[in-house]
């Protein structure tokens, strides 16, 4: 029998998937045990579907004009791959068919199931990555950078290091500070992402230690009490993804399926959606 996680590992580890064959059962494994779950993909695995599934119409839904109107093939690409992954990604989670699925966008392009309140989503990409996380406990935002991205703390510390950051950084060799930076750059994206602020929240308000990803104060005390999870990964050998979570208190039951997991609003508003993907 599989045990629960502790408080430092509630959030899910995350899950290679390689186009449309997944290997989804590790997305629904991870929101059984945790809540949420994490998943990384590059554009390249969804070339076939991209360019040969017939369905493609019906598995972009609202977002098929868009892609329409794009007319840099690598840019449609791209594209297709990330609005797919993170409508595979939330289908996974919530066991039904991502062309079931409407994927909307709040001001600033922020991802989200329409009719599907109780599930966060959040999408990053770079380079040829893509990562998703979804979340049923609260919110939840993810950021990924190349591994291999040098920072530099003179010209970054004082826009985006806390003091007590800058006094942990500034001793370290410069290979040492550069990837203590990245990961702190990586953490706060996430965590502003998670609180839908993006860049408007200044990096140098909130912190994290050297030793742990605890949320912390300026001046390097804790700045939560438990309720924010984060987490730093290494994936592909070349980048870095970093997740911030947020439980906030939601029924944490074990079953994702929708019809068990969430109420009987949402099931509503689950079964119309399958009725009618257009939401006509």
């Amino acid at each position: 029998m599989t045990s629960l996680p502790d408080d430092a590992d509630c959030i899910s580890e995350p899950v290679h998937v390689s186009g449309p064959d997944g290997p989804w059962h590790l997305v629904r494994e991870g929101m059984l045990l945790r809540g949420n779950a994490v998943v990384y993909t590059t554009w390249g695995e969804w070339l076939t579907t991209a360019v040969t599934d017939p369905s493609l119409r019906s598995l972009l839904g609202r977002d098929w004009t868009r892609y329409r109107r794009l007319t840099d093939p690598v840019v449609r690409l791209r594209f297709v791959a990330s609005r797919l992954a993170t409508k595979f990604t939330a289908a996974a989670a919530l066991e039904t068919e991502a062309a079931a699925l409407d994927l909307a966008y709040k001001i600033g392009g922020r991802p989200y199931l329409r009719g599907l309140d109780q599930i966060d989503v959040s999408l990053t990409h770079t380079d040829d990555l893509i990562a998703v996380g979804v979340s049923r406990n609260g919110r939840i935002g993810v950021d990924a950078e190349p591994a291999g991205r040098k920072m530099q703390f003179d010209l970054m510390q004082d826009h985006m290091c806390t003091p007590a950051e800058r006094a942990e950084l500034q001793w370290l060799p410069d290979a040492e500070r550069s990837a203590g930076l990245l990961r702190l750059w990586t953490l706060k994206e996430a965590y502003t992402k998670a609180l839908g602020q993006g860049l408007r929240l200044g990096f140098s308000e909130f912190g994290f230690g050297a030793g742990s990803d605890g949320l912390l104060a300026p001046d390097g005390t804790p700045a939560a009490r438990g309720e924010w999870a984060f987490a730093t990964h290494q994936v592909l050998g070349r980048y870095l993804i970093s997740v911030a979570c947020h439980d906030a208190g939601l029924d944490t039951s074990h079953d994702t399926a929708p019809r068990t997991m969430l109420d009987e609003g949402f099931m509503g508003a689950v079964a119309d959606l399958l009725a009618d993907p257009t939401g006509r």
